[in-house]
């Protein structure tokens, strides 16, 4: 039996956080057994924090830590890790839901002893009939591809209980324990039956405001560790293209308009980081992610 604990870093996420625990708490465990959930609720103003509460008093493994201020993700994720005890934690995005089998899925692959980090795959609950839909969906479906052959985890993610902590300026936080974890020479392993259920941005401007700064953020690491993400080798990610979209006529015309979108999203994270001297490790939430059902 592999235990683990489960860290959930929150910022007013009271359309999700409720149905979030629910999930996890109804996990079907064999090989895994979660000994702990823990919220950080990191200067959440909404009703976040009494969800959470309410849940805490149903099952005796929830427990909140709730910050007045706005901090960062980061850093609250290395609040969790101080409180970690188990061989093998998960940090969690609050505005995510696993398939019942995920936390099994997920952590099970740490019985093979050179796995250091694992990570979930992806689906959009959003539709593919309107054109930033279909963008979202495309860009979820091209990180699955380049994830099978270079690991890239995100939105939930496990590692081994020996990170004592991230740098609290990042701005991409499963990117920072990927270099960290390389870097102490265990595998990243990409686990695509592990599901988790998201919702990407609705509109233009938070498409570009989302993906801006994810592009700083790994930018920002590169230049702090030499650590690159495989989603920035735009080659690769060309090669797959093909493998990611079905292409008739309207395909072919979104797939050349999220191309542009991405790439001035990525023109100004450049701008961010080596004009403006700037890290976004706080950002602004894209609200229209918020809600997933």
């Amino acid at each position: 039996m592999i235990n683990c604990s489960i860290g959930i870093i929150a910022y007013n996420e009271q359309a999700n956080i409720g149905q979030l625990l629910e999930s996890l708490v109804k996990q079907d465990l064999f090989k895994v057994k979660i000994n702990k959930i823990v919220v950080v609720s990191s200067g959440s103003t909404d009703n976040t924090n009494r969800i959470v509460e309410e849940w805490a008093r149903t099952d005796n493994r929830i427990t909140l830590f709730a910050h007045n201020q706005r901090k960062g993700k980061s850093i609250a994720i290395n609040e969790f890790l101080n409180l970690a005890e188990e061989e093998i934690v998960v940090v969690s995005s609050a505005d995510i839901l696993p398939d019942k089998n995920t936390i099994e899925n997920l952590v099970a692959p740490f019985l093979d002893k050179e796995i250091g980090m694992t990570g979930t795959r992806s689906l959009p609950v959003n539709s593919s009939d309107t054109f930033i839909g279909f963008a979202v969906n495309l860009l979820w479906q091209l990180h699955h591809f380049v994830a099978l052959e270079a690991p890239k985890l995100g939105e939930m993610i496990a590692f081994r209980n020996i990170v004592e902590s991230i740098p609290g300026d990042s701005a991409v936080d499963e990117a920072s324990f990927e270099a960290i974890i390389s870097q102490k020479g265990l595998k990243l392993k990409y686990v695509p039956e592990a599901v988790v259920r998201n919702k990407g941005p609705e509109n233009i401007k938070d498409f570009i405001m989302q993906r801006r700064r994810i592009c700083s953020g790994h930018l920002w690491l590169k230049e702090k560790t030499g650590y690159e993400v495989s989603t920035n080798k735009i080659f690769r990610i060309l090669r797959l293209l093909p493998r990611a979209v079905r292409f008739n006529i309207k395909n072919l015309f979104w797939t050349f308009g999220v191309m542009l979108l991405e790439f001035w999203a990525r023109c100004l994270g450049t701008f961010d980081i080596y004009i403006l001297k700037k890290n976004p490790y706080i950002w602004q939430t894209a609200k229209s992610t918020k809600q997933l059902q």
